[in-house]
């Protein structure tokens, strides 16, 4: 059958910027989905989004305008229900094919037609019609209210429709934004659908003060991007309107010169393709005597407020220029430009001014106000938690350094949340442990205590930097410590997606820094030694809490490549030291590639099912006990190889000690060849387990190596 591409449109009220890439990608992808369902949309069919701040559209190639009659066969009951002993049909049978458009008439004929096969143990009765293949115009019909319903929408309003109703507005529709156009070709042809009180067309409109026409007429599905590029001054397609506008960013920031590059975010990148049909980007300045302040600042209330991209130098250092994102193109852009360098300058006094302001405080002496903000009902103030972060810190620093640490990492716990009380603080949520770090150097404080307070809260995200010095990763490790024995101490948990206090983000800050920086905490010990902080504000939850970190763990090491069975076998054991998990899952992935490991770990598997079915089994041995030829040459292998294996182990080379130990296979595989370990003679038996036992307890230090068996 012939097919022919398809062009929806939907044409609205400009769209949430930060969802309109989803809200394009859905609508195409759900609209094509539903289509191949009904059989409309061919294998060959490739689907095209395009999204603009007042458009959802896709474009969708071979299409066909009926589907293909589709032949079913359709199971309707067992033989005995549906015929009598004389092979008529039961009523149970006629009603059933009466419900299915079957003629009955001829109740003989009717059941003539029908075949019987073999269902389970018994017979069955099975009917065979022609499905009719749905047409272009319902099944699209269909697939658009689908579509539609499916849009991720952040949050609907309602609007009224005008009537041919004596009262204009009787009619209401509830959309993410008021609808004001539906287009949808086939081809050339329209197809005649309707949705949000709309008829589809063969027109839409173009840019509100740029297009060459009021109104843009499609001639076919296929010139919609060129149409309206031309004469609606529209980029149509989000992917091709971002790329343009990074092609004019890099473009703007060559011809300021001096190496100068612009900001690299993709949320705003994306944010500001939401914000423009077709894009102009323009350079702009402000004032170089706001360079004076930190230039987290003035970056962030550029990008969060006003959408624009700041320039840094080649060092990476703020310039006074920064680049701003049109919609419009006038011959004349220095109106443009003139507006949008004032709208920017009131923020970036706002941001001096708060800058002065918090400076005329020390943050000493802001430590008494954090008594007076909760922190949470049930944890108390600000202050109560700055004290328990001192409390673990403390505790941590005892391991890692001497008095000079331990003193360096109170100050910085006890001041680090100091700069929730200042005014940067409260206008920019985002730049708190930043601006505390620029205002401890402001105090004296010295590099050491300011980059301390500027990273306690590092890894803020997966692939952030960690703390620079051992007090920042100190403070960091107390910061997570706190929020996470704190809120699992009072079963605030997270819960499928909702995870409000970042737990799953904080676990996995603990695990990097444990990890890597090799630190000398064990991770059991260190959850223990945070309960006393708390007093009797919460309940001990640190075993739960333990199985949250290294389930975190296990999920991050999959992602980094590692399989499911290495990250089991060395995670079972339950590694107390973190950064000892990478040398062991290599040192297994190692051991896996021998040609004694698959018998090695399927011994290991038999001889843990073993122990577990014996009581507490010790890992002892009595040579006279020993009968048999095979677990005497096991334990003399034993004596040989695991000293030798533990050297090995105890200096950090498991991937020596594990092959040292590939060694025992032959010896292993002999023993349960030739040895009945459950022997009736109890002394046999007890003596058997303990070799077991030993050697049992000589293979697993690395790993959990049963876990590798398949």
């Amino acid at each position: 059958m012939t097919t022919q591409n398809l062009l929806v449109e939907l044409f609205v009220e400009e769209l949430p910027p930060k969802a309109l890439k989803k809200l394009g990608d859905s609508f195409a992808t759900t609209l094509a989905e539903q289509l191949r369902a009904m059989g409309l949309a061919t294998t060959e069919s490739v689907v095209t989004a395009y999204a603009s701040p007042r458009r959802l559209a896709a474009h969708i190639s071979h299409v066909l305008l009926k589907a293909a009659d589709k032949a079913v066969q359709q199971k309707l009951m067992p033989v005995a229900v549906g015929l009598d002993p004389a092979g008529n049909p039961t009523q149970a049978l006629i009603k059933k094919l009466s419900a299915l458009g079957a003629d009955v008439s001829d109740p003989a004929q009717a059941v003539a037609a029908l075949k019987r096969a073999p269902d389970g143990k018994a017979e069955a009765l099975f009917y065979d019609s022609l499905v009719t293949g749905a047409t272009l115009d319902s099944g699209l019909q269909k697939a658009l209210d689908e579509a539609l319903a499916k849009l991720p929408i952040p949050k609907v309003m309602s609007y009224q429709l005008e009537t041919d109703c004596e009262l204009p507005g009787w009619s209401s529709v509830n959309f993410v934004r008021p609808a004001h156009g539906l287009v949808a070709l086939h081809g050339s042809t329209v197809v005649p659908v309707k949705a949000l009180g709309l008829k589809a067309g063969n027109s839409t409109r173009g840019h509100r003060f740029e297009a060459k026409r009021d109104v843009v007429v499609l001639k076919d599905a296929d010139s919609y991007a060129a149409a309206l590029l031309n004469d609606g001054a529209v980029i149509a397609s989000f992917a091709e309107r971002r790329a343009e506008i990074v092609r004019q960013l890099a473009a703007a920031a060559t011809k300021v010169g001096g190496g100068v590059r612009a900001i690299e975010d993709e949320a705003l990148l994306d944010e500001v393709t939401a914000l423009v049909e077709r894009p102009n980007v323009l350079v702009c300045a402000f004032e170089k005597e706001f360079l004076a302040v930190p230039q987290e600042c003035l970056i962030l209330t550029m990008k969060a407020n006003q959408k624009y991209f700041p320039l840094l130098d080649a060092a990476g250092k703020l310039t006074n220029k920064f680049l701003v994102v049109s919609n419009i193109s006038p011959a004349d852009a220095s109106a443009v430009i003139g507006g949008n360098e004032r709208v920017v300058r009131p923020r970036l006094a706002d941001a001096k001014f708060f800058f002065d302001q918090d400076r005329k405080k020390s943050l000493e002496s802001r430590v008494e106000g954090l008594g007076k903000v909760v922190y949470h009902n049930k944890l108390g103030t600000q202050g109560e938690r700055a004290e328990r972060v001192r409390a673990i810190a403390k505790a941590i620093a005892l391991q890692l350094g001497d008095a000079k640490l331990v003193a360096a990492a109170d100050t910085a716990a006890r001041l680090a949340k100091t700069d929730l009380l200042t005014d940067m603080v409260g206008e920019f949520p985002e730049l708190q442990g930043i601006m505390g770090g620029y205002y401890a150097r402001h105090d004296g404080l010295g590099e050491e205590i300011a980059n301390a307070i500027e990273d306690h809260y590092k890894p803020r995200f997966a692939g952030d930097e960690l703390p620079r010095n051992t007090t920042g990763l100190v403070v960091a490790l107390a910061d997570k410590l706190e929020t996470l024995v704190g809120m699992f101490g009072i079963g605030n948990l997270p819960t499928g997606d909702k995870d409000p206090f970042a737990l799953r983000r904080h676990a996995l800050g603990v695990i990097r820094m444990l990890a890597e920086q090799n630190l000398a905490l064990d991770l059991s010990k260190l959850l223990t030694a945070t309960l006393p902080a708390f007093g009797d504000k919460i309940t001990d939850a640190t075993q739960a809490l333990a199985d949250f970190i290294y389930d975190r763990l296990a999920g991050s090491l999959r992602e980094q490549g590692y399989s499911a069975q290495e990250v089991d076998a060395v995670l079972a054991l339950r590694p107390q030291r973190l950064g000892e998990v990478a040398q062991r899952l290599v040192a297994v992935r190692a051991f896996a590639a021998l040609p004694e490991a698959a018998a090695l770990a399927a011994a290991n598997k038999r001889i843990s099912n073993i122990l577990k079915k014996a009581q507490e089994v010790d890992a002892h041995v009595s040579e006279v006990l020993l009968k048999e030829e095979a677990e005497k040459k096991l334990y003399v292998a034993l004596k040989e190889v695991v000293p030798q294996a533990n050297r090995q182990f105890e200096a950090g080379d498991y991937t020596a000690s594990l092959k040292t130990l590939a060694a025992l296979r032959a010896p292993v595989d002999a023993f349960f060849d030739g040895v009945m370990v459950n022997a009736e003679e109890m002394d046999l038996r007890l003596n058997r387990q303990g070799l077991l036992k030993s050697l049992h307890d000589a293979m697993n230090r690395v790993a959990d190596l049963s876990r590798l068996a398949a």
